[in-house]
């Protein structure tokens, strides 16, 4: 091997240059993080997931209803057609297309169901697509479509035409509520009443100030003091509705929204499981309404069991809104008042342009209806004769020159080519009397027209109150808008454990043995004890399985937060050789594991005397 190629091998630089260059075509991941992500980000938001504020329709949705009204014949489809005609606009699975559709057919807002459709009650699902039908409710078909108004788009494929968004002429979005999970954002906006919901359209047209809350299908009873408009940080308590059969047996006839019967139930056996209530056995009755039976365990009342069953189970749930929506390809979060005012501004420009495409087709109807009398009446068809096309075509906009003064607009070539071709069978049946009727009736027409333009806000008030008087029966309220006391979960806890106590050792809890301790009390394993010490130290602490309280127990017994009746007594000694000194108090409120001092805090104070009236057990102690 010569020296040079022995050069050439060892030649590093070459080397370190050779990986530099390379190096610049690196993609980072932090770039593809920042790129794809967010690129990923935005379109399951805007494409999947939230609603857009026009129509308040997600795009499956949306693409759902598109599909159903162009098969739309007054029959029942089968779904799984309106899936299959569907796919041409949807580029998912036929599943979550179904899916989404009989989510929107449980609603019974805009999808007319035959078949099984599964349960808001129960939780069932629907039958396979294939053997449920559907079709447009009448209410969908006078509020959702006009292809007029619609703004469309190309489908993902350039085949076919779809909407941007539908021209919704009412707050659709608050009225069915929707869920979504989206990547770094969430919505979930509650149903809210349809009659309410007009109400407040007219409102927001009015200026008035506009204020709803929810209404659920399930119905039940709803407490909305801390609703905040829908916003994030606002919630919402809905309970089951309770019925008392007897005094061994209670009946939930209404469910709280967001659950099932089958949830509800396993709840109750859970809690009934653990000790938390008390209950023989429950039994499901559900059918087109719900009807669940709770039978009692001897010796519980019923008025106590009902609010057990709210403190402990999901006969009580919470729930908390976050209302966001698409406006401009951009999510925003609005409060639902804000959004029924923007619901029913959009109403009022969507009737606005309806009539002004209305008025338009009367005012070309009544050109060409006048343009047709006149070359009738006034025979200028006779001159044709010995003439060409395009001469007759002049002949005639000259002979039209001295009755065209009051027309609405100047004639075009291709009126002229209309008259041209008006059949002689239709111009030897002009009757110049029922010519001149119609006429006069497009004219009339046109003049409501105008008046409803200048009238705009109570036409929309008007066409909002005809909504309510077609559609709106049996759509009242079915939640009923209560406020609830907080319930106290220690006061109606079935008193499921045992609790001892260790005075010597200074252990409290449920998991002591009986030859460790005392029987203190029965109680649940929510309740608080408290602790009392000879020095003049108290604590409360949680039930638990064993909790040192410290040496020199002198009291213990379950306490209750509120609790007014227990009154305390004691007399103390100041050190030593200080005074002794009577204390009587009631122990209402505490921090939980705190230590309180009873005496002036001065060391080597002791009780000497001690007791507690309303309270039978255990007897205290003297020192």
């Amino acid at each position: 091997m010569s020296e040079e190629d022995n050069e050439n091998i060892h030649e590093e630089p070459e080397f370190t240059n050779e990986g530099e260059s390379n190096m610049e075509h690196v993609i980072r991941v932090s770039g593809l993080y920042e790129e794809w992500f967010l690129d990923y980000a935005s379109y399951v938001i805007l494409e999947r997931a939230v609603p857009h504020i026009n129509d308040g329709l997600k795009p499956v949705q949306r693409r759902i209803l598109h599909s159903m009204r162009e098969l739309e014949d007054g029959r029942y489809n089968k779904v799984a057609n309106v899936v299959g005609n569907t796919m041409k606009y949807h580029p998912h699975g036929d599943a979550s297309i179904a899916d989404a559709m009989v989510q929107l057919g449980q609603k019974d807002l805009l999808i007319d169901t035959q078949g099984n459709w599964g349960s808001i009650f129960t939780g069932d699902g629907a039958a396979a697509s294939r053997y449920i039908e559907a079709r447009l409710t009448k209410f969908a078909l006078e509020v959702v479509f006009n292809p007029k108004t619609t703004d469309w788009q190309q489908s993902y494929d350039g085949r076919n035409k779809e909407p941007i968004t539908q021209p919704v002429k009412f707050p659709l979005l608050l009225a069915q509520g929707v869920e979504g999970i989206a990547v770094g954002m969430a919505t979930k906006i509650l149903p809210h009443n349809f009659c309410e919901l007009i109400d407040q359209s007219i409102n927001a047209l009015l200026g008035k100030r506009i204020k709803i809350v929810p209404d659920f299908l399930t119905g039940g009873m709803g407490d909305f003091s801390a609703y905040n408009d829908g916003l994030r940080g606002g919630k919402v308590k809905v309970r089951a509705r309770m019925e008392i059969v007897d005094s061994k047996t209670l009946k939930i006839v209404e469910i709280p929204f967001g659950t099932s019967t089958g949830d509800l139930m396993e709840s109750i056996v859970k809690a009934n499981d653990k000790g938390k209530i008390k209950i023989k056995r429950i039994e499901d009755n559900t059918a087109a309404e719900v009807e669940i039976l709770v039978h009692l365990a001897p010796g519980t009342s019923p008025d106590n069991m009902m609010d057990a069953l709210y403190a402990f189970t999901d006969c009580e749930k919470s729930i908390s809104p976050n209302a966001a929506v698409i406006i401009d390809d951009k999510p925003h979060f609005m409060g639902v008042s804000e959004i029924v005012k923007h619901a029913a501004l959009r109403t009022k420009d969507l009737l606005e342009l309806e009539l002004r495409i209305k008025l338009a087709e009367l005012q070309e109807k009544w050109h060409q209806s006048s343009l047709e009398r006149i070359f009738i009446e006034n025979k200028i068809y006779i001159e044709f004769d010995g003439k060409t096309y395009d001469e007759a075509k002049v002949y005639t906009f000259e002979a039209l020159q001295p009755f065209i003064k009051n027309l609405i607009r100047e004639v075009t070539d291709e009126d002229l080519t209309k008259l041209m071709d008006i059949p002689m069978r239709r111009i030897t049946k002009h009757d110049a009397e029922k010519a001149d009727t119609f006429i006069l009736n497009l004219e009339d027409e046109m003049a409501q027209v105008k008046h409803h333009l200048e009238h705009l806000t109570d036409f929309a008030v008007q066409y909002f109150k005809n909504l309510k008087t077609k559609y709106g029966k049996g759509r009242e309220r079915k939640t009923e808008i209560k406020s609830f006391n907080t319930i106290d979960a220690t006061k109606v806890a079935a008193a499921n454990v045992k609790l001892y106590i260790n005075f010597d050792e200074g252990f409290v809890g449920t998991g002591l043995k009986r030859s460790e301790g005392e029987f203190l009390a029965n109680c649940s394993d929510i309740d608080d004890v408290i602790v009392i010490l000879n020095t003049g130290k108290m604590r409360v602490t949680r039930v638990s399985d064993k909790t040192f309280v410290g040496k020199g127990v002198l009291y213990a017994g379950i306490w209750k937060k509120g609790d007014v009746r227990t009154t305390y007594n004691l007399i103390y000694r100041d050190g030593n050789a200080g005074p002794y000194r009577v204390k009587r108090f009631q122990v209402t409120s505490i921090t939980r594991d705190k230590e309180y001092d009873l005496t002036r805090g001065i060391p080597k104070s002791s009780i000497k005397y001690f007791t507690c009236l309303l309270y039978t057990s255990p007897s205290p102690r003297d020192s």
